[in-house]
């Protein structure tokens, strides 16, 4: 019988944790769910008014996106993140990043026998992009343990989802290197770059940097994501940025397949991207509500390790993460044990704090 699809890809994590949501939606006061980092805040104004006022769009869109857009990313780049010298034809717009993660091996023909590496704790993503090709793959942290095969791909995830870990500049510099030797493309899931909270010495960087890469981007790809940072999860906004020959190669295969950004959305990009004012005052809600949970997790004797960044708490007791996840579920949380990321997380839970003042106060006073 031949394999189907959906039978080479891993179980769907979330759906694991039903039982557990039955659980927390049975309290009194009702489900605090910290699983999933969700945004919950209004999409920014400014960026509401962009989108009605772009709604009259009867053409298609171009796969290689509105120079306005493209433009809005590298300003954004070098503005907000000292990465200068980027040029439109760097950038490509995508239908949200899970999309570009989940079809970028594809998109660049990878495929069986191939390796894909990405880090130990992880975004399932990277996994399930890697098993959608048949590729094989190395979940691994240390470069010496890829062992003699080359990958076709390494991922990188700088702030970290789960942990929320910032790699220090030297360690980025040594895995530029280690894949230009190679030639490796260097993929780098920076989505949650505007999520810091406490960053360690050098800040938090993007693999564009030229305190990274020299400011040379060739073999280089960073995606970025509006979802986090402006409250856009549900426009699907998203970009890679990078070797313009990889950006090339992704914007001729999306031509093919007609995956186009809708002009409304590349619109309310270009705003966000523009405007910076939202962002800081998003920052200050989620600080604000980090601190609360923080405090409440390690009262209630709770250790949080790295979370310098992201929007979650990577927490942990010392037990198995499902112990811990059934025990917030009598109190009515919902979190996301750490082994969704990987066996290395199975005494962790991630606690997202992208929830409402209101709930955020519920599981305050629960924890306590």
């Amino acid at each position: 019988m031949v394999q189907t699809v959906s039978q080479r890809l891993p179980d769907f994590p979330w759906d694991k944790l039903a039982s557990h949501a039955d659980t927390a939606r049975a309290h009194p006061d009702g489900i605090v769910n910290l699983s999933v980092g969700t945004p919950v805040d209004p999409t920014p104004a400014v960026v509401q008014e962009a989108l009605r006022e772009a709604a009259d769009a009867p053409g298609y869109p171009q796969a290689i996106g509105l120079p306005e857009t493209r433009q809005s990313a590298v300003d954004w780049l070098a503005r907000c993140h000292g990465v200068p010298g980027l040029t439109a034809d760097q950038v490509v717009p995508a239908i949200g990043t899970k999309e570009l993660i989940a079809s970028l091996p594809l998109h660049l023909g990878v495929g069986a026998g191939d390796l894909v590496v990405y880090p130990e704790l992880a975004y399932p993503t990277y996994e399930v992009s890697a098993a959608l090709v048949g590729a094989d793959t190395l979940a691994t942290d240390a470069l010496t343990a890829i062992g003699p095969q080359v990958p076709r791909l390494l991922w990188l995830n700088s702030p970290s989802n789960p942990t929320g870990r910032v790699l220090p500049v030297e360690h980025l510099r040594k895995v530029v290197q280690w894949c230009r030797e190679r030639g490796v493309l260097l993929v780098s899931d920076e989505c949650y770059l505007d999520c810091v909270w406490e960053a360690p010495e050098g800040g938090a960087l993007s693999v564009l940097h030229p305190d990274v890469c020299d400011g040379d981007t060739t073999g280089l790809l960073a995606v970025h994501s509006l979802s986090k940072r402006s409250n856009l999860a549900g426009y699907r906004c998203g970009f890679a940025v990078g070797d313009r020959d990889v950006v090339a190669e992704l914007v001729a295969v999306r031509k093919n397949l007609g995956l186009l950004l809708p002009r409304p959305q590349q619109v309310a990009m270009a705003t966000a991207l523009t405007d910076d004012d939202h962002v800081r005052e998003q920052h200050e809600r989620y600080a604000a509500r980090r601190r609360r949970l923080r405090a409440a997790l390690e009262g209630a004797g709770f250790t949080v390790d790295h979370s310098e960044a992201s929007l979650y708490l990577w927490s942990t007791r010392g037990a198995s993460c499902w112990d811990t996840v059934a025990e917030l579920a009598e109190l009515g949380i919902l979190v996301a044990p750490g082994d969704f990321y990987g066996p290395a997380g199975a005494r962790h839970v991630r606690v997202a704090f992208t929830a409402t003042d209101e709930r955020i106060d519920a599981a305050v006073a629960r924890l306590s």
